[in-house]
């Protein structure tokens, strides 16, 4: 049996997470595993069922709910790929430490801090079990630096409002200014 292990790619919206998920995703297949991807159904954004992202980049995926629909679901992969971790509880932290166990090479997508620069969901957890931790940045739409936050633009009532366009990719200082 192969080791398994865990990988995260975080960082803020429109920073290429899931591109890079889909990347390494089709390198696995490239190398004849049997690949399995998830991504958490209320992201409808790009594609209602593969994992899409702004670029145009898709991978075929079966859109999840929760955590317990994916238990039965990742049996007879050698590679899984979570898209969108952060929407699931915290229950996936323990079911990707039992897929690694069990071989499989998991890797996961999410956003390491919510809106209000608050670490999001389980990622901050996945992070620190990760082997390998990927963190991207895009460019603050503000002054062209990097990114590390996810801005949204008008009030929001809820930490989880699902729309690219009510959100901007800025840096630490223009978030605050």
């Amino acid at each position: 049996m192969s080791r398994g292990r865990i990988e995260v790619i975080s960082g803020c919206m429109f920073s290429g997470k899931s591109e890079e998920l889909v990347r390494r995703l089709r390198r696995a297949v490239i190398a004849k595993k049997n690949v399995k991807a998830f991504k958490h159904a209320s992201d409808d954004r790009y594609d209602a069922v593969d994992i899409g992202c702004h670029t145009g980049v898709k991978f075929e995926a079966r859109p999840m709910l929760s955590t317990i629909e994916l238990v039965a679901a990742w049996t007879g992969a050698d590679v899984v790929g979570i898209d969108e971790a952060q929407f699931f509880g915290e229950s996936l932290g323990p079911l990707c430490e039992a897929m690694a166990n069990h071989g499989v090479r998991v890797i996961i997508a999410g956003l390491d801090l919510d809106s209000d620069g608050n670490p999001f969901g389980v990622i901050p957890y996945l992070m620190a079990i990760a082997e390998d931790v990927t963190k991207l940045h895009a460019i603050c739409v503000v002054c062209g630096e990097d990114a590390s936050r996810s801005y949204h633009k008008a009030g929001k009532t809820e930490q989880v409002e699902v729309g690219a366009d009510a959100y901007e990719a800025r840096c630490r200082g223009c978030c605050l200014s």
